[in-house]
């Protein structure tokens, strides 16, 4: 566009002008700078873009992408799969799935044991397979939460991992990774347990799948598990509220689920 006004014979006002009044993202690395040098830009003009795409319009560094393998590259904030074994590497946005069905399981049991087993309380999210799928057994996983994007919100929370009233979620720690029971048309997934004992909400210790995450910039974590997912459904898991029911039901959990699955 700026070489074609130039050479259209617009003065550098206008085109400066032009500049300041559009959104623009340049590529100006220093073969792009000379370049554009070579063809006839006056370096007044250049200087106009170069702080068009640093401070004023729409900079590629503060651009918004969707799917851009380049986890420097700003993403709307979610939980994001790097498919780095495709042909055009890019992010696939694992979207959230809230599972308020809770089903119970063991009710024999904790009857003939006079409470003594436990009934196993599960999350439920419908369909038997995920959407989002990685071919890799040890897949790579970006975090971005609203402190990565702040910058283009004014420092506001946008509200993507609002949890409850002044309560947002910072952190990978906050969520479980878990492998789903694949039932005909659901996944299923342990989220608590009853007995004489008592009760426990959330993923039991022994349910979780072990994974590492590092922070690679302000809100942004990358994290892997630590083995090889064998070939299946899984999901990352936010119990966001707890429900309140009648005698051992008042511990029924509303989950957020990320879910992907594992295979060729």
């Amino acid at each position: 566009m700026v070489v074609t006004l130039i050479r259209a014979g617009l003065g550098e006002e206008a085109v400066i002008a032009k500049i300041k009044a559009s959104p623009n993202r340049f590529d100006l690395g220093t073969d792009q700078l000379i370049a554009l040098k070579t063809q006839g830009v006056p370096s007044a003009v250049i200087a106009a873009m170069l702080s068009a795409s640093q401070e004023g319009g729409v900079s590629a560094k503060a651009a918004l992408s969707a799917d851009s393998p380049d986890w420097r590259v700003p993403h709307p904030s979610g939980i994001y799969l790097l498919a780095d074994w495709a042909a055009e590497p890019k992010m696939l946005r694992l979207d959230p799935t809230t599972a308020n069905q809770t089903k119970t399981g063991g009710m024999l049991g904790y009857a003939l044991t006079a409470g003594i087993a436990p009934i196993k309380m599960k999350s439920v999210i419908p369909n038997d397979h995920s959407r989002i799928r990685s071919t890799k057994a040890k897949p790579e996983f970006y975090f971005f939460f609203d402190e990565a994007n702040a910058s283009l919100s004014g420092g506001a929370n946008n509200g993507s991992w609002l949890t409850g009233p002044n309560s947002t979620i910072t952190s990978p720690n906050e969520f479980s990774l878990v492998r789903f029971d694949v039932k005909k048309d659901r996944r299923e997934a342990r989220v608590g347990s009853f007995n004489i004992a008592g009760a426990k909400s959330g993923v039991m210790d022994k349910d979780r799948i072990a994974f590492t995450y590092d922070r690679v910039a302000p809100g942004v974590f990358r994290v892997t598990p630590d083995a090889p997912l064998e070939a299946g459904e899984y999901g990352f898991l936010y119990s966001v509220s707890a429900g309140s029911g009648p005698g051992m039901f008042s511990n029924t959990m509303t989950t957020k689920v990320f879910d992907f699955s594992v295979g060729a």
